[in-house]
């Protein structure tokens, strides 16, 4: 069992104690058969027991469009082929069948908790709760119109709507989300910090991913985007940047100083060759890392192990340094990080007595995870998501050796073709 919490820690032979979908306790199998008789038991020889893993940034729906649109830098892929598709299609059937898909994806690959930044955020929340999945939903704002809405005070007005009807639903919580510094008017922005600060809700924004972004925004505005931030009152705590690729020295101990936490996707961020994070420079300089998939559309893949061996990989030759970010920072970021990111860090990031019961199982017993000296090092740099065999969430088991168990996945198949279909007669034209 690796808790996260204490830091560094790896268990033996332990047991969790579940009741009404929270941890009763932590402790050695032998002591829980004592101390809880009768209890339903779950055993798991062979195997490692974390945290779920929370995935920080993503944009669920887009599932549908996995490999749409390959081999592009950002602007191109947003501009010619991603923002005209979803001005045809996307429609809340659309979000909610994608968003299903993208819940059957993680879930068998360990992740139980989604950042998800899209249109129409009701669907997405329709479907992580049939799917049992915790999320939290992205208030989108844009100053463009999109089938969800006209205008950002449109955006504004529907998303806190929305979370005015769900905010006592369980499995789910709530971030701002402008979407990024070229989309987003520092009208917009004022408004946004406004909110953030008495609601008490994250800003999730997708900030210097590009050196694009920064030159736009010096010809635009005059200084780069972080800055123009920090005016506009948004750099503080409850800030999630996104990819945070172009980050100075100055930039990055200013984040820091501030705790704001960075949402990285590294693999994203290679796809779309978009750089480098400097995530051992952020961690020392206080940062608040996490881990994000981005959309399958920019991934192809929502899968939180490899960003984790991704991650700890490229930390490690950016900064020079073969101890920067080592297996349990890495797993760390992918769990207790995101969760704070989240506002979530007394709920779920950790196996702690009285969080919720966000528990992930890896079966360790394949060949290629033989021989096991460190548990944690085969997480982050040898197991994969086809060694998650079971996941709970909220103490409710979603998948039991590698089958998911919701029925809302039945059937799912069909409607992804129809998408497909539909997607592709929208690229012929």
């Amino acid at each position: 069992m690796v808790p996260v919490e204490p830091a560094g820690a790896v268990l033996e032979d332990h047991a969790v104690a579940v009741r009404g979908g929270r941890i009763e306790a932590l402790l050695p199998a032998a002591q829980a058969l004592a101390r809880f008789p009768g209890a339903e038991e779950v055993a798991l020889p062979g195997h490692v027991l974390i945290p779920g893993l929370v995935n920080a940034h993503t944009h669920a729906a887009m599932s549908l469009m996995r490999g749409l649109s390959d081999d592009l830098p950002l602007m191109r892929w947003l501009e010619d082929h991603i923002w005209p598709a979803e001005a045809k299609l996307v429609s809340p059937q659309f979000v909610r069948d994608g968003t299903l898909l993208a819940c059957a994806e993680m879930l068998r690959g360990g992740i139980t908790c989604m950042n998800d930044m899209y249109m129409f955020p009701e669907a997405s929340y329709d479907a992580a709760a049939a799917a049992g999945m915790r999320v939290a939903l992205g208030l989108i704002v844009l100053e463009f119109p999109t089938p969800y809405a006209s205008d950002p005070d449109d955006y504004l007005r529907k998303g806190l709507a929305l979370r005015d009807r769900l905010r006592d639903r369980p499995l789910v919580s709530f971030c701002l989300a402008p979407h990024a510094p070229y989309t987003v008017s520092d009208a917009s922005f004022r408004k946004i910090g406004t909110l953030a600060a008495e609601l008490d809700l994250p800003v999730h924004v997708h900030l210097h991913e590009t050196a694009d972004e920064i030159a736009r925004s010096m010809a635009e505005h005059g200084v780069r985007p972080v800055e123009r931030l920090r005016r506009l009152g948004l750099v503080a705590p409850n800030l999630i940047a996104v990819h945070a690729v172009h980050l100075d020295d100055a930039e990055i101990a200013l984040l820091g100083l501030h705790g704001c936490s960075v949402a990285h996707c590294p693999s994203s961020n290679l796809k779309l060759a978009s750089g480098f994070a400097r995530t051992h420079a952020m961690l020392k300089s206080g940062i608040n890392l996490a881990l994000g998939t981005d959309g399958a559309a920019s991934n192809n893949r929502l899968d939180l192990m490899q960003e984790m061996r991704t991650a700890a990989l490229l930390a490690k030759a950016v900064a020079g340094d073969a101890e920067a970010l080592p297996a349990h920072a890495a797993l760390r970021a992918a769990t207790l990080g995101g969760a704070l990111a989240l506002g979530l860090g007394s709920t779920i990031g950790s196996i702690e007595p009285g969080k919720a019961a966000d528990l992930v199982a890896l079966d360790l017993g394949a060949a290629e995870l033989a021989p096991c000296y460190d548990p944690v090092s085969h997480l982050v740099y040898a197991a994969g998501r086809e060694h998650v065999s079971d996941v709970w969430i909220s103490g409710k088991r979603l998948v039991r050796e590698g089958a998911l168990l919701p029925e809302a996945f039945s059937g799912l198949d069909t409607r992804w073709r129809m998408w497909q279909n539909a997607l592709e007669d929208h690229a012929d034209t």
